[in-house]
């Protein structure tokens, strides 16, 4: 039999990690990894999916996590002697499950497939519902979205066509990737497109600017740009390259509640390839100071 992979490692954190960084840690890992999302290898994907599920399922709780870090597998395994060692009782692992359900013609006014249970993240995650109690909610028609970045981070209003019927539907600002809404007599996962420029984390922002060498060592000001408008930063002289900086409440608005989060600026430094004999003259100079 193959040796299981480590659970920490499935979800790439420390054993020294939060529960909050545990959570964080599984919602990217899950959507990554959701099978939806590899349609050229599924099969592998579900082994994925499955792993990491059942890696959430142990770190996230403090009596399985204890049993883990002190048995490892072999706290889960029948006959084991440990308190977990009956394994995982009805197979369930995680929060998140999936099933595969597409609408037939003319029933998805999104054209777009639907990602269906596994993105009750924005229940789960975000505002809370038992994400075990869907046996129990009335069944409604499932769709999907996607939405430009810009559109997810500041919302929006989309006219659509469910069931032959004009809706308009109101997105909120700061949704998330995988977040599905509940419209009454339909629900919606929200898929969000990658920006050229800006990345995102939570309700962070991460951009990368590049400066000359002679700004990095001499410093002076530069204008950067954020989710909004752009705004000026003033630069240290002896800026590393990869220095970052942090911009507080320029980031995505918080779903729930006031607030956004931060904008983070990486700088990297652009060294010239070309110099003239008076510039090399001078680096020369200053790598015999040792500078």
């Amino acid at each position: 039999m193959a040796a299981k992979t480590d659970y920490y490692d499935i979800l790439g954190i420390s054993k020294s990690a939060t529960v909050d960084e545990i959570k964080k840690a599984y919602r990217k890992q899950a959507l990554e990894w959701h099978p939806d999302r590899h349609k050229e290898d599924k099969e592998a994907a579900e082994k994925r999916f499955k792993e990491i599920n059942e890696a959430y399922q142990v770190l996230s709780n403090p009596q399985k996590k204890a049993a883990f870090d002190q048995y490892g597998h072999a706290a889960f395994t029948p006959g084991g002697g440990n308190p977990f060692s009956g394994g995982f009782p009805g197979g369930q692992s995680g929060p998140f499950t999936y099933t595969y359900t597409a609408g037939g013609a003319g029933q998805n006014p999104f054209g777009n497939f639907d990602f269906g249970d596994p993105f009750d993240i924005f229940e789960s995650f975000f505002g809370g519902g038992n994400p075990f109690g869907r046996a129990q909610r009335q069944q409604v028609p499932r769709y999907s979205i996607t939405l430009d970045f810009m559109e997810a981070v500041k919302g929006v209003s989309k006219e659509v066509d469910v069931g032959g019927k004009k809706r308009k539907i109101k997105i909120p600002a700061g949704i998330y990737e995988g977040a599905r809404i509940n419209f009454g007599d339909f629900t919606l996962s929200v898929n969000i497109k990658p920006d050229k420029l800006f990345e995102r984390q939570d309700d962070d922002i991460y951009v990368s600017v590049i400066i000359p060498f002679s700004l990095a060592v001499l410093g002076g000001e530069i204008s950067v740009p954020t989710i909004e408008t752009k705004v000026k930063i003033r630069i240290r002289p002896g800026t590393q390259g990869g220095t970052m900086m942090r911009l507080r409440e320029h980031g995505v608005p918080h779903l729930h509640g006031r607030g956004k989060g931060d904008e983070y600026v990486r700088i990297n430094v652009l060294v010239p390839e070309k110099l003239t004999k008076e510039q090399k003259n001078i680096v020369e100079r200053m790598a015999e100071e040792g500078l």
